[in-house]
C-alpha cells in the first residue's frame, strides 16, 4: 500500500480541511437524528405474539418496564442450524449497549424465525445474554419486510428497504423501533434495513477510520470477510 507522506504542517492543513467537511457531516446527522424523531407513528394493531424458553410474549412485554423498544431483525431461518454471520457481527455489540440504553428508557431485544430452543442455543454458543424471541407464526418479521416468500426471491421482486430493492435470501436484517404509551399501546416509530444499518456496527465505525478503510471492494459481497467471533483463526484473534 503506498500513499503521499508530507511533513506536519502539510498534514494538520489538510486535516482542518477534512475537519470542516466533518463538521459539515455531524450537521447533517444531527438534523437527520431529528427528523426521524419527528415521523409520524404507526399504532401496533395486530397482536403479534413471541417466544423464548419463558413462554409467550406480547410485544407490549418486550418493552419490560420501558417505553421504548429497540428490535434487531436477526437472520435466523427456522431451518437453519445457525444465525447469520453478518447479524452476528452486529449482535456481537448489543449486551454492552443494553446496559447504557435501559439507563436511557430504551429496552433492546432481537427476533427471529427460528425456535426459541435454538436462539437460546445459539446465544449460549455465541456467549450473548440479550433477550432473543421466536416470531414463528406471528407474522411479525413478514409484515416488517424481512422475511419473504421463495417466490418473491426467484421471481427477483423488489421486497427490501421499503421496496427499493430485491434480496437474495428469504430472510434479510433490519432494525424497528418502537414507542408504548402511558396506556399501554403500542407503536411503530422507525425502520432502516441495508446500508441503514451500519450506524449501529460499532467494527465498521472504527475500519472507516484506518487506512484500507471497510477493504470489501473486491470481495463477492461486502460482509464475506465476516465470521462469527468463534470462527476466525488465529490471524483474527486478539493478541494476534
Amino acid at each position: 500500500m503506498t500513499h503521499d507522506v508530507v511533513d506536519q504542517t502539510t498534514w494538520l492543513k489538510a486535516r482542518k480541511a477534512l475537519m470542516q467537511r466533518e463538521k459539515e457531516a455531524t450537521r447533517l446527522q444531527d438534523e437527520l437524528a431529528e427528523a426521524r424523531r419527528a415521523l409520524p407513528w404507526v399504532k401496533i394493531e395486530r397482536d403479534y405474539r413471541f417466544r423464548d424458553l419463558d413462554g409467550e410474549h406480547s410485544l407490549a412485554e418486550l418493552f419490560s418496564d420501558r417505553s421504548q423498544l429497540v428490535v434487531y431483525h436477526f437472520m435466523f431461518g427456522s431451518d437453519w442450524g445457525e444465525g447469520c454471520p453478518s447479524c452476528s457481527f452486529w449482535a456481537d455489540s448489543f449486551d454492552l449497549n443494553r446496559i447504557h440504553l435501559a439507563a436511557r428508557d430504551v429496552s433492546l431485544a432481537a427476533v427471529s424465525e427460528a425456535s426459541p430452543e435454538k436462539l437460546d442455543a445459539y446465544n449460549r454458543r455465541m456467549g450473548w445474554t440479550f433477550r432473543w424471541f421466536s416470531e414463528v407464526g406471528s407474522g411479525f418479521n413478514r409484515d416488517f419486510k424481512v422475511t419473504f416468500e421463495q417466490e418473491e426471491i426467484d421471481a427477483g421482486s423488489r421486497v427490501y428497504n421499503f421496496g427499493t430493492s430485491a434480496f437474495p435470501a428469504t430472510q434479510a436484517p433490519g432494525v424497528s423501533v418502537f414507542y408504548k404509551n402511558e396506556a399501554g399501546d403500542v407503536f411503530h416509530t422507525y425502520s432502516a434495513y441495508a446500508r441503514g444499518l451500519d450506524i449501529l456496527n460499532a467494527a465498521y465505525q472504527y475500519l472507516d477510520l484506518v487506512p484500507k478503510g471497510r477493504d470489501e471492494k473486491a470481495l463477492p459481497h461486502p460482509h464475506a470477510w465476516v465470521r462469527r467471533h468463534d470462527s476466525y483463526g488465529k490471524t483474527g484473534t486478539l493478541g494476534q
